[in-house]
């Protein structure tokens, strides 16, 4: 199934590719032709090098489709209570890479949570056995020690390293070809991206001993939940660090030399954010009008700073919950259905409520 994500062919942003093609395109039809050539040729954006992987790893492209859903849906959740909400794309604009021609926090975390989804999705085919090129963890043999005693390896341990491997070639690839201060704060963001998804391997093992005891173990290496990888990039995002480049043009520095130098594992930006509070197209802005606000919040998603001071309209609404329920033994719970009404608060526009373009 190709389908992998409504209204998006391919996403990954640093292809800078959103399209919504006819069932007709070389996508699809590759599943009936079998030619990775013809699909990887007609994959509009990709330079020389990922279009030498794609015809190489044809169905590596596809575990990247799933890594595109996973790390698109963990940007929107993290996003959700927040002006700018990493929902892309409207009426087809090619909003998100205007938000990616910029050098602000979002892009510093955009690339860094979609050169994650790479690794994670690589990583779980290998371990899937969908990938001719990989397979589980070749390292993790014989036996080890760890502070609970000795154990062996066995069981299929995900191949961090190849997914790492691959995501760095493939989605550096672009990059690689500038040398301008964009280009390395990207490869710097992708990284640190890369290196998040390793950050939660985690050991699991099983017992053989008699009447369940650890005697005897056999343990392997698996990834934590994607949540997990999103949740940690999410508090690189709020503590990212704004630079500027250096005078030989090789790295960049502090922009305030009152902050810490940036490690590996945070994330860099040079631009200061826009607001977002109206649709901007320059800047891939969708505005906040018509996003639902929380009236009794005082953070981001409160209808004072969803809304940007211009107000904000209420409808009351009726809907059926789940109400009264009761745990019976052995072993359900049952509920009944309860009518509800709710208030729901939603951001005014703005007088002009139309789309703003500099160009």
């Amino acid at each position: 199934n190709m389908n992998f994500l409504p209204g998006i062919w391919w996403s990954l942003p640093l292809v800078l590719v959103w399209a919504t093609p006819p069932v007709t395109s070389s996508w699809w039809y590759m599943g009936a032709v079998g030619s990775s050539r013809v699909m990887c040729d007609n994959v509009p954006g990709l330079v020389s090098r990922q279009r030498q992987l794609c015809r190489r790893h044809p169905e590596a492209m596809l575990s990247i489709g799933r890594g595109v859903a996973a790390w698109t849906a963990e940007c929107q959740h993290q996003f959700r209570r927040h002006r700018w909400d990493c929902n892309a794309l409207e009426r087809g604009q090619r909003l998100l890479g205007r938000v990616l021609l910029r050098s602000s926090r979002e892009s510093a975390f955009v690339h860094a949570i979609s050169s994650a989804g790479v690794v994670f999705a690589i990583t779980r085919a290998c371990s899937q056995g969908e990938l001719k090129s990989c397979s589980c963890d070749p390292k993790k043999k014989g036996s080890a020690k760890d502070s609970k005693g000795h154990f062996d390896w066995g069981g299929c341990s995900d191949n961090i390293d190849y997914g790492i491997k691959f995501a760095r070639a493939f989605v550096d690839a672009k990059e690689r070809r500038g040398k301008d201060a964009r280009a390395l704060m990207n490869l710097h963001n992708n990284r640190a991206g890369r290196k998040a998804v390793k950050r939660f391997l985690k050991q699991e093992c099983k017992c053989h001993g008699v009447s369940g005891s650890c005697t005897l173990r056999t343990c392997w290496l698996s990834m934590a939940d994607f949540r997990k990888t999103g949740d940690y990039l999410w508090k690189k995002y709020n503590g990212a660090i704004q630079v500027v480049m250096n005078q030989d043009g090789t790295g960049f520095t502090v922009a305030n030399k009152k902050f810490k130098k940036p490690t590996k594992n945070d994330l860099v930006y040079f631009e200061s954010s826009p607001d977002y509070c109206i649709r901007d197209r320059d800047v891939g802005s969708l505005g906040t009008a018509g996003r639902v606000c929380n009236q009794t919040s005082r953070g981001m998603d409160s209808c004072e700073v969803m809304c940007c001071g211009r107000g904000y309209d209420t409808s009351r609404v009726s809907r059926m919950t789940k109400c009264e329920c009761k745990f019976h033994w052995c072993c359900a719970v049952r509920c009944q259905d309860c009518l509800e009404v709710v208030d729901i608060h939603t951001c005014k526009a703005p007088k002009s409520a139309g789309w703003i373009s500099r160009t």
